[in-house]
């Protein structure tokens, strides 16, 4: 990355070249914003597309870098996207996140299952999991959208996407009947299971920058430990069936 103290760089960027993600699936924020920002500031540059997480990878390892998107001055690596900011003595712009729909989803969950009383963890689960299953009912074509962008199943079989939150429902409303219907544990293995590998991919080998799907489609939540909870807890509930059933 080149030095950008001095304010006289902004002016000496020439031979600009982008280097972002721009998949199907999804398209890199951060590489959007350093259009715009390339745009603000009526500076050429040449967008250079990588279309499949393979160019990705090869590019990362080919320049030594973590993430993308890249911006290069001929053959200086300006950085990322804040890197640029700097550069052009702009305020880079921060992720627009929020955890407020999962507080209430989890909130509202945990004193419905305190104010009945018994069973608090099952109905608790249960109540969760029907609300998140409510949440992306309210949109399904959202939902699908935003959720194929990192689920496995969904990417090879797009209908996955539009059958998920019924799914989801049904396993949250066989978990609050007092004895857990066996099938509600089994389909919650089946989901749980490659939605946790889903996220683990998205989030830690990918290093993909996405809203999570589990409050439906057109929320500010990031994917991670929010996404990866949801599939635990549908993992738990499960196996927690399976057990009850062995013994």
């Amino acid at each position: 990355m080149i030095d950008c103290d001095s304010p006289a760089m902004a002016n000496d960027l020439g031979d600009v070249h982008l280097y972002r993600m721009s998949m199907p699936e999804h398209e890199c924020p951060w590489g959007l914003k350093a259009i715009a920002l390339l745009q603000s500031r009526g500076i050429a540059f040449q967008d250079h597309l990588l279309s499949s997480q393979e160019e990705v990878n090869a590019f990362k390892q080919r320049h030594n870098v973590p993430t993308t998107p890249q911006i290069f001055s001929g053959d200086r690596r300006i950085g990322g996207y804040s890197d640029l900011a700097a550069v052009l003595g702009a305020e880079a712009e921060s992720a627009d996140y929020s955890y407020t729909p999962v507080i209430a989803v989890f909130g509202t969950a945990l004193l419905m299952a305190l104010v009945l009383g018994d069973s608090i963890i099952q109905r608790f689960m249960g109540f969760s999991i029907c609300a998140l299953a409510m949440l992306k009912l309210m949109d399904v074509e959202s939902f699908a959208a935003s959720f194929v962008k990192y689920d496995l199943i969904t990417q090879r079989w797009r209908p996955w996407g539009k059958l998920y939150p019924g799914v989801e429902l049904l396993i949250g409303l066989g978990f609050l009947l007092s004895s857990p219907l066996p099938l509600a544990g089994w389909a919650a293995l089946v989901v749980g299971v490659p939605g946790m590998a889903s996220v683990i991919k998205a989030v830690f080998v990918d290093k993909l920058a996405l809203n999570c799907a589990c409050v439906g489609g057109n929320t500010k939540t990031p994917l991670g430990i929010i996404s990866f909870t949801e599939y635990a807890i549908l993992t738990v509930m499960g196996v927690v069936v399976a057990f009850q059933l062995a013994f």
